[in-house]
């Protein structure tokens, strides 16, 4: 729940209660000042009619007291003035009862006065506050909904700029006029985080750029001048496989030098030709390519290609095919399998071999491979990255006994 509809509900919510309470405390205090209006008023009559009694030595006749109704009973004691609640014809009433002698006789007499005319005015107070609790909840509401979504704007235009933050996209130009305290130091904040974070990545991106520049030079002159000492004719056996084992480790050097160039190139989207390809066109040329390989450990393929039509760099695109299928036969064994699938939804590519432990979490990783593996540990993780430059998405499974790569596109 959004912040701001909290803040509503629980306003709303302490307004109800506030002005429940207030409500109850407000008709309390009504009755008992309507009650000690009514006492007043019932003292002030018996007394008024005590006196006629004690001047005309007889009881008030009804039509000489319009607003009150009397009554006597003779009693044997004297009874102390009290008041009490009670009715007249059917509606609420207050009345006094003590005591009046006559002629030597006690009498009790009950003085009743209706609250007909104070209970119209309490229903008529209570519907004025009801109808001001439901006006003030309304403009709540109102207040809460149109002003505070005005006031919250700020927050949400900041949370969509760090949801669209880039390391390759412009960073720092978008300042909007906040006149809220917090909203701008937390834009000012957002500014120097983005500022900070692109400089430290154009600095990583410039220093990986260079390095694998200026590897590939170096590497290029020892594999030049290891081609020359293995033509020499005077060295040994024991000389021949030591240079070897040196040009093997240049030459993993340089592909790990190019494959992190290509990283650098595909995270920076630097690689922009793109054309339309037919894909099952493209993958029939891959596995004729790899054809020798796959013939030498007999591994049976499967194909089942569907016409598939896809915008893409031909470059990435052969890079990706390269990788996938090259990892399918590499890993694979002796008279093992490998099945193609694609059709328009996806590009199944699953290979039979030995299981192990891959984490489908870390395969994508760079530098993830197992023990066994000879290369860079960065082809899953190009794979990965051409995939995700496209909008696709590359996941990993093993269902037994296959290894299964699926691209969704």
């Amino acid at each position: 729940m959004k912040l701001a509809a909290q803040y509503a509900r629980a306003s709303m919510l302490v307004t109800v209660i506030v002005l429940l309470i207030a409500g109850c405390i407000y008709y309390f205090a009504i009755s008992y000042i309507a009650d000690q209006q009514f006492d007043r008023d019932l003292t002030e009559e018996f007394g008024e009619m005590n006196e006629f009694i004690q001047q005309h030595q007889r009881f008030p006749k009804p039509f000489e007291f319009d607003s009150y109704e009397a009554k006597f009973e003779r009693i044997e004691q004297f009874i102390p003035p009290r008041f009490v609640d009670t009715t007249i014809k059917a509606t609420s009433a207050r009345a006094i009862i003590s005591t009046v002698r006559l002629n030597g006789i006690n009498y009790r007499m009950t003085v009743v006065e209706s609250k007909e005319a104070t209970q119209n005015l309490m229903q008529l107070i209570f519907a004025i506050t009801l109808g001001l609790t439901v006006v003030l909840l309304i403009a709540l509401f109102l207040t809460n909904r149109i002003l505070l979504n005005g006031l919250w704007q700020p927050f949400y235009h900041l949370l969509n700029r760090l949801n669209t933050f880039s390391l390759t996209g412009k960073t720092g130009q978008d300042q909007q006029l906040i006149r809220i305290d917090e909203f701008q130091q937390l834009q000012t904040v957002i500014h120097v985080m983005e500022k900070r974070a692109a400089a430290e990545y154009e600095t990583l991106k410039s220093f990986t750029e260079n390095a694998s520049h200026e590897m590939m030079t170096p590497i290029a002159v020892i594999t030049s001048k290891l081609d020359n000492l293995i033509q020499d004719e005077t060295l040994t056996e024991t000389h021949l496989l030591q240079l070897q084992d040196i040009y093997n480790a240049s030459g993993k050097l340089s592909r790990l030098g190019q494959s992190l160039l290509l990283l650098v190139k595909i995270d920076h989207q630097l690689i922009k030709d793109i054309a339309p390809i037919k894909l099952d066109q493209l993958l029939n040329e891959k596995l004729g390519q790899f054809a020798e390989i796959i013939s030498e450990k007999y591994i049976t393929v499967s194909m089942q290609l569907h016409p598939v039509n896809i915008t893409v760099s031909p470059y990435l695109a052969d890079i990706l095919l390269n990788n996938l299928l090259g990892n399918a036969i590499r890993h694979n064994y002796h008279y093992g399998s490998i099945t193609v699938h694609l059709n328009e939804r996806s590009l199944i590519i699953a290979n039979t071999g030995e299981r192990n432990t891959l984490d489908s979490a870390k395969i994508f990783e760079r530098f993830q491979k197992s023990l066994e593996s000879e290369g860079t540990g960065l082809g899953l993780t190009i794979a990965r990255n051409i995939c995700n430059g496209y909008g696709w998405t590359l996941n990993y499974s093993f269902e037994t006994p296959c290894h299964v790569f699926t691209i969704t596109f």
